[in-house]
């Protein structure tokens, strides 16, 4: 977006973009407070070095594109790298990757690089660091700032628990000086953790772990920086000074180097790799970039580094960056787009749900067209409004959202948006409830909110009705052969053949479909009718715990807020949806249709406990034959508890196709089981680990 507001005569472009890189430059390093997402700010480099590149005449110096990181700013002294701390270039794809791999063996005067080892590390999204170790002391902690002069951040960075002080000399005398290249990080549940912190307290919060941990770090009063949860990795020796012969940190290899650090008390990556070629290379990064949210901490790509290390000297450096090492960058999960328009959906409760409508941008991995914000309040305080350049966040599967918008400086900003009064699907008042946020449509018989109801009851989540998505239930909605859930299980097959995009084949299916959803065990019923409060764990809970939903429509307040997990507001919400009389038309209706009313593996009425009991598991991976809650769900309907991550108390890790390398990691480090996913129905019914 920002480049299409860019002169095209190419002079002025070239000019317009070296003030705005460094604008952002300075805002991003100097100032920690970026206006505009990392992968714009790439973009803008990129352009502007293709445009030197390709009009030499226009070509500077001191053009921002060939500088790195940022002048020091005057809080901290000064402090001069005696080895300039570089940067490195980017690849963005598999074939900029093979570019890379074909210009590092012509550096090298070789025909490929086939042959040589590389280490595939997890790129932190964190702030570039300096450590100097003194005869095995902590002597001086310093930024990159501009590569060549930094700021002095001992006395903060002596705060981060992960930085040691002291260095281990268990394993032979240390180097008279060592100085170590790393990442300052928030990892991200703390990240989470304190910005719930300060926004219960009423202060500012931070827009990205990245930023918060600059910020920690530039903080004048060193007390305050003890109270941000940073934690540090290294990645690399810079300087070896007086180290004994044979000394571990003078191995010829990366790897090796890293080993010998962790031996120290530095803490390195657990997720770096060591691998063959370029194809082994584009593969472990295909990998870290599937499970970037299994990590404990945010990247931004990945860096490959050849490990040979005399190889690394013949390769050499040009002015910004080594021609051994290069980041991969993953697909953003930040980027500035239009907002056209702010619409408004109704949901299955009545609940008016504001949206942005895109000018599509490719972000977190796939193109977004819309984008969720919130409610009435959220749009106030982002202070969004159609036209204006916004920042859209989309991370994996996440849904996407705004953030905010791009203000610039002496720019018109289009009028305020307005919360409309009336339902756009029914006409209907909006209701905005006392003591809430959110707005209602208070129209029972709206039609959006009923697809919605029907959407949700086949949801995946649900019944799992395949085929039967909003499209086909405006379909059968409209033509008048569907009002509630109950009417799905007596469609005339008839009719719905002859619905516009239907057809025989496509009917048979459906009603396949439909009638497989019968036998959904209790728990998904509860999920698919949508009662408020109750999710798909409180509703696995109540099916556990009551066994049926004959004695559920039975149970009291009381007896319901006593299951786990569940408590008054849920329990209370639950029996008010069972003794409406319109609810009990449709129960009565369903129950007669043949739909399950049991839950099976129930473990109420004596049953007694699951056979995993008790017991903590962690599934990673793809498991054949469930989904990812389908799996969860297993575990718990056995007795377990199904959590994302592993920690002390997990009994162990069931083990699918494509698991999480740091779960896997976690699991070894801790000596936890693991599990293949070939035994995990064995481990359902039994309880017990396969033999090895």
């Amino acid at each position: 977006m920002i480049l299409d507001e860019l002169p095209d005569d190419l002079g002025e472009r070239v000019v317009a973009l070296r003030a705005l890189v460094a604008h952002h430059n300075e805002r991003y390093h100097a100032e920690d407070a970026p206006e505009i997402p990392d992968a714009d700010f790439d973009s803008l480099v990129a352009e502007l070095r293709r445009l030197e590149a390709d009009h030499p005449e226009l070509a500077d110096a001191q053009s921002p594109a060939q500088s790195v990181g940022a002048a020091p700013s005057s809080l901290f002294s000064p402090v001069t790298h005696a080895i300039r701390m570089l940067s490195l270039d980017n690849a963005f794809d598999d074939e900029e990757i093979r570019a890379w791999a074909d210009r590092l063996a012509r550096a090298l005067g070789r025909d490929d690089v086939a042959d040589l080892r590389f280490s595939v590390e997890p790129k932190v999204d964190g702030v570039a660091m300096s450590l100097t170790y003194v005869d095995g002391v902590l002597a001086q902690a310093a930024t990159r700032g501009d590569g060549v002069t930094g700021e002095d951040v001992t006395a903060n960075v002596a705060t981060i628990r992960s930085v040691p002080d002291r260095l281990d000399d268990r394993r032979g005398p240390l180097p008279a000086l060592l100085e170590v290249r790393g990442e300052v990080y928030l990892p991200s549940e703390d990240f989470a953790l304190m910005n719930e912190r300060l926004e219960s307290s009423g202060a500012k919060t931070f827009v990205n772990p990245r930023n918060a941990a600059a910020g920690s770090l530039r903080q004048k009063d060193p007390a305050i920086t003890a109270t941000r949860p940073l934690a540090i990795l290294t990645y690399q020796v810079g300087r070896i000074e007086g180290a004994p012969e044979g000394s571990a940190l003078l191995a010829s290899s990366h790897t090796a180097v890293l080993a010998a650090m962790a031996d120290v008390g530095l803490p390195v990556s657990p997720d770096a790799t060591c691998v063959t070629g370029i194809d082994e290379v584009i593969a472990r990064s295909h990998e870290l970039e599937a499970h970037r949210h299994d990590l404990s901490y945010e990247i931004d790509g990945v860096v490959i580094k050849l490990d040979d290390l005399a190889l690394r000297d013949e390769a050499g450096t040009t002015s910004r960056a080594p021609r051994w090492a290069l980041a991969r960058k993953l697909p953003p999960e930040e980027r500035t787009t239009t907002l056209v328009d702010i619409e408004v959906s109704i949901g299955r409760t009545g609940r008016a749900t504001p949206y942005a409508v895109l000018e599509p941008v490719f972000v977190g991995g796939s193109t977004v067209t819309f984008a969720t914000l919130h409610n009435q309040d959220q749009v106030a305080l982002k202070d969004v409004r159609p036209g204006d350049t916004v920042i859209v966040h989309k991370a994996g599967d996440v849904i996407p959202e705004v953030v905010g918008p791009v203000v610039a400086k002496g720019r018109r900003r289009p009028a305020p948006w307005s919360f409309p009064t009336a339902c756009p699907a029914c006409g209907g008042a909006l209701v905005r409830l006392e003591e809430e946020s959110d707005t209602y449509c208070v129209n029972l018989d709206c039609a959006a909110q009923r697809d919605q109801r029907l959407s949700h009851f086949a949801s995946r989540s649900a019944m799992d009705i395949e085929g039967l998505g909003e499209k086909v239930v405006e379909r059968l909605t409209t033509a008048g052969l569907v009002a509630d859930v109950a009417d799905l299980y007596e469609i005339d097959a008839g009719r719905l053949a002859e619905l516009e995009g239907m057809g025989e084949l496509s009917a048979a299916n459906l009603l396949g479909s439909i009638d497989a959803s019968r036998a959904q065990p209790l728990s998904r019923l509860l999920v698919g009718l949508g009662i408020r409060h109750l999710g798909p764990i409180g509703a696995r809970q109540v099916a556990r715990s009551l066994g049926s939903l004959e004695a559920l429509r039975a149970a009291s307040v009381d007896e319901l807020a006593a299951v786990d997990q569940i408590g008054p507001i849920i329990a209370e919400s639950v029996v008010a949806f069972l003794v409406n009389p319109a609810n009990q038309v449709v129960l009565d209706r369903l129950v007669a249709l043949g739909l399950t009313t049991q839950e099976p593996m129930a473990v109420a009425n004596g049953d007694g406990p699951g056979p995993l009991d008790g017991r903590i598991i962690v599934v990673t991976g793809a498991v054949s034959g469930f989904t990812r809650d389908g799996a969860q769900a297993a575990v718990e309907a056995a007795g377990g508890k199904a959590t994302g991550s592993v920690s002390k108390k997990t009994w162990c890790v069931v083990v699918g196709e494509a698991p999480g390398a740091s779960k896997i990691t976690k699991a070894e480090s801790l000596g936890i089981p693991m599990v293949s996913s070939e035994h995990f129905a064995e481990l359902l019914a039994t309880g017990e680990l396969p033999d090895a």
